[in-house]
Order: C-alpha cells, then structure tokens, then sequence
C-alpha cells in the first residue's frame, strides 16, 4: 500500500478526481445522519462491494452520486479494484486484508472531513 499522503498528491494532478464534491444533497445527508454513521455505511459498501478477490461489476460497482461515501471512494481512487492497484498499490484478484480495509476507509473520512476536497 502506498502511503496516503503520496497517493493524495498523486490524486490532485488528476482533473477527474478533483471534480468530486459533495452536493448538496450529500452534504445535507452527511449533516443529518453524522460522520460516524455515514463511515459505517461506507465499511458496510467497502465489504460488500470492493473486498471481494472478485467484486460483481468490478468497475462500475460504485454509484458517481447518492452518499458521501460514493463520491469520496471516487475522489480518493478507492471505487474498484483496478483504481486501487493503479493509484494505491493494492493488488487486485485477491481479497483485501482488514489493512487494507482500513487504508480505504482513512482515505474515504480524509476527504469527507476536509469537505469533500484533495
């Protein structure tokens, strides 16, 4: 895994991550439920949806709207599998460990908590 602080370097020179915001209607969601809550949703979307060795739909399995986490796991290049190796080092093909885990869910609250910004 690559350290966070590089890979948040490496995500600013990208224009397509740096186009994610919260809206909103995210904003808004974020403010009603709490940080703590929407992070346990997005632990539940991580283990569902991206730890697989194989996720169903790997590449497209994250929405590009509808929940913080959504928008942040696009942002900080944690939405897929391939997004992952590319910009995390984190391989595909293999289930990820619980490091990993977390590796995803720091850099999903690192955006939500700096306001949705790299």
């Amino acid at each position: 895994m690559r350290n966070l602080d590089e890979v948040f370097d490496a995500l600013r020179g990208s224009a397509f991550r740096r186009r994610f915001r919260l809206g909103p209607k995210e904003q808004a969601y974020l403010d009603a439920k709490g940080l703590e809550t929407v992070l346990a949703h997005g632990r539940d979307f991580v283990d569902r949806r991206l730890a697989p060795a194989e996720p169903a739909n790997d590449g497209r399995q994250t929405p590009m709207r509808g929940h913080p986490v959504f928008l942040a796991q696009h942002a900080t290049a944690t939405c897929c599998r391939g997004c992952l190796a590319k910009w995390h080092a984190i391989p595909a093909g293999q289930a990820l460990t619980a490091a990993e885990r977390e590796h995803v869910m720091v850099a999903v609250e690192r955006w939500i908590a700096t306001g949705g910004s790299l």
